[in-house]
């Protein structure tokens, strides 16, 4: 039997989607001066982005342990432990109204993004518009 080739959605496709997304927030942020609502829905649709990107690594580390890999799920949980950590206190800040904090936490995660090459911003307003409004009701 020959090997089998997923070509939908896989985890790793989505992880990289948001990828892409938290690092075309940061340029569009970068370039704001103040945080008007547009930059306060830009900062909650990255924070859901860290969580989907958590929520990947949760799905292919449980892959792993299915398969009794434990230490490299582990590894693999550590290596992006962070996403959830950033998200958590993005959260918190945010429901702390503190958003003269935010861009210093920001500008804290540029580095795991900077590997990301943005030559054009892909992401439009459609997908952060009311991001602000979920994030504060759904928590």
């Amino acid at each position: 039997m020959g090997r089998v080739i997923h070509t939908g959605n896989t985890p790793a496709k989505e992880r990289n989607a948001h990828l892409r997304t938290c690092a075309e927030l940061i340029r569009l942020l970068a370039q704001k001066h103040h945080f008007d609502d547009e930059a306060k829905d830009m900062t909650a649709l990255f924070v859901f982005s860290l969580r989907g990107i958590n929520s990947t690594i949760e799905h292919s580390a449980d892959v792993w342990d299915d398969r009794n890999y434990w230490k490299r799920a582990e590894e693999l949980r550590q290596k992006w432990r962070w996403t959830k950590t950033a998200g958590d206190e993005l959260t918190s800040l945010i429901q702390e109204d503190a958003w003269n904090e935010i861009p210093v936490k920001i500008m804290e995660l540029f580095p795991r993004f900077q590997h990301i090459n943005v030559a054009t911003i892909t992401r439009n307003a459609d997908q952060w518009c009311g991001a602000l409004k979920a994030l504060l009701n759904n928590g």
